[in-house]
């Protein structure tokens, strides 16, 4: 795959998603596996926050990137004044996860986790993949008639 983001740019990038996922108040260890990097070393996340190394340019972490910003826009829509109540968000059971939390659902699933989560707390985001999945289904279907 070819470099989509100068090295500065991609510097910031990471700078950015590691920010949103403290303010999640994971674990260095949750950080890595959510970012797709679990074979990095959790003493490594400084080097990451403090913009001395980037994450990968590859589109699994392009992906990832996506749904952590999605999923936190969403939640800071959803939670504009509380900060805490994103967190229990994240780690409160819910019934659509069969009673496991959304921070699970991203550790367990990876990026399908993320995404599963992203649809759940960002509506529009939910309505444009139902509208993308109809279009598919209703394509397929002309092309058997």
């Amino acid at each position: 795959m070819e470099n989509k983001y100068s090295k500065e740019e991609m510097l910031v990038i990471t700078s950015k998603v590691i920010n949103y996922l403290d303010q999640w108040q994971l674990q260095a260890e949750e950080m890595m596996i959510i970012l797709g990097i679990p074979e990095v070393k959790p003493r490594h996340l400084p080097k990451y926050r403090k913009m001395e190394t980037a994450l990968p340019q590859t589109d699994e972490i392009f992906s990832r990137i996506d749904h952590i910003v999605g999923i936190a826009d969403a939640l800071r829509t959803t939670y504009p004044f509380s900060d805490k109540m994103r967190v229990m968000w994240l780690r409160k059971p819910h019934r659509r996860f069969r009673k496991n939390t959304p921070l699970s659902m991203i550790l367990k699933e990876g990026v399908d986790g993320l995404m599963r989560v992203r649809v759940e707390v960002d509506c529009a985001y939910g309505w444009a993949i139902g509208d993308a999945m109809n279009a598919a289904t209703k394509a397929a279907a002309a092309s058997k008639s």
